[in-house]
């Protein structure tokens, strides 16, 4: 692999530590910030829609870009992503559950917009190493700031008795580290191969694609959110203190780091039928998380972190894979569109059934991984037949 090549996916690699830092610390205690301003389960299930609005800014930025012949829009839009960052220590200002709201709106959009992009970038430099590879230790790196992130707000909470603002106000030192290195890799890349050839728009994704991003969209579908429902959750039970739950997450975290190259290299030998592993792992979760004992939430925590390695190490691999460089950041954006629209409505479900007939999560998540798992076996048939 080209010295350049591999300093370039080193920085992006950092960007990406530094920005989990700021987000993942923010975000593991979003929900019980939002309990004690006082709002209830169904507008804490309201965050689920800034991470809505970041899937279809997904969509418009891979559009975008896609349509672009420009690297200087490629790489505008991942800076314009990572500043949105800096919503995430501005936190540290809101006293109210709709300020809250905005400013997660704001962190969700920019990470939406710099998603598809930065990732055609790291397929790129990524093809000298394998991308299950390339990915699979990009999600390392990724995880690895998402591990101290919220172990610095859950320390930052413990030494100063839940003061929430002192916690997210430490996240603007990462944030400002994400954007430096973010600042040396496009310094070393500036020409994208993908924008040499925008495709007007006009992608032909094609039929494996589809079935493969239902199957993916299925998943999260039935996938608990930690942000809103089971950071909420944890603190309306009450069985365990605030600190814990940002510990717990980084937990998740952890494992997902430890997965996600085992993981990549799985992909790289064995291919899509790796991705299985995810939806059996989300389908366990919410019995663990609704029998309300201390263990369980550990091995709760720890499905989450398989899931995510998982499928975030093998969705964005797979997706480099299945079309061509002109497509591949509409790809993303598609791809990414469909599985934020069903989050949000999975997540907005499951927070309805919080209130009413929490059983009712169980076996939602039950038939949604089921099918997804159907879909994946087709796919699987699919490919061996092309």
């Amino acid at each position: 692999m080209e010295k350049r090549l591999l300093i370039v996916f080193l920085m992006l690699g950092m960007v990406s530590l530094f920005a989990d830092m700021a987000y993942e610390g923010g975000g593991s205690v979003t929900g019980s910030y939002m309990e004690l301003l006082g709002a209830s389960a169904l507008l804490t299930g309201l965050l689920s829609v800034p991470d809505f609005l970041s899937y279809f800014s997904r969509l418009v930025g891979g559009w975008v870009a896609s349509r672009s012949a420009s690297s200087i829009v490629y790489w505008g839009l991942v800076f314009v992503g990572y500043v949105a960052n800096f919503s995430m220590p501005l936190l540290a200002l809101a006293g109210r559950p709709e300020l809250v709201i905005l400013l997660v709106f704001v962190e969700r959009i920019g990470k939406g917009l710099r998603g598809p992009v930065r990732d055609v970038i790291l397929s790129e430099v990524t093809r000298g190493m394998g991308r299950g590879k390339g990915f699979g230790l990009h999600e390392v790196m990724d995880q690895t700031g998402a591990i101290i992130g919220p172990l610095c707000v859950g320390y930052a909470l413990y030494v100063s008795n839940n003061n929430y603002s002192y916690a997210f106000s430490i996240l603007t030192i990462p944030v400002i580290l994400s954007l430096i290195c973010l600042s040396i890799a496009a310094a070393l890349y500036p020409k994208v191969e993908a924008a040499g050839g925008g495709s007007g728009g006009k992608s032909v994704l094609g039929r494996v694609f589809w079935i493969y991003a239902i199957s993916s969209s299925l998943m999260m579908f039935g996938f608990m959110q930690w942000r809103s429902i089971i950071s909420y959750y944890f603190r309306d039970v009450g069985i365990i203190p605030d600190y814990y739950i940002a510990l717990l997450y980084t937990l998740a975290m952890g494992v997902d780091a430890i997965v996600a190259l085992p993981m990549g290299l799985a992909y790289d030998r064995y291919g899509l039928k790796v991705i299985s592993v995810a939806p059996v792992a989300a389908l366990l979760i919410p019995a663990m998380i609704l029998s309300n004992n201390i263990f369980t939430y550990v091995l709760a925590a720890s499905l989450w972190g398989i899931f995510m390695g998982a499928y975030e190490t093998i969705m964005r691999a797979a997706v480099a894979d299945l079309v061509g460089a002109e497509s591949r950041a509409y790809a993303y954006g598609v791809y990414s569109f469909l599985s934020g629209v069903s989050w949000m409505i999975g997540t907005m479900v499951m927070a309805y059934l919080l209130e009413t007939f929490s059983f009712g999560i169980i076996v939602l998540s039950l038939a949604s991984e089921g099918l997804a798992l159907i879909l994946l076996v087709t796919l699987l048939g699919l490919k061996s037949e092309a």
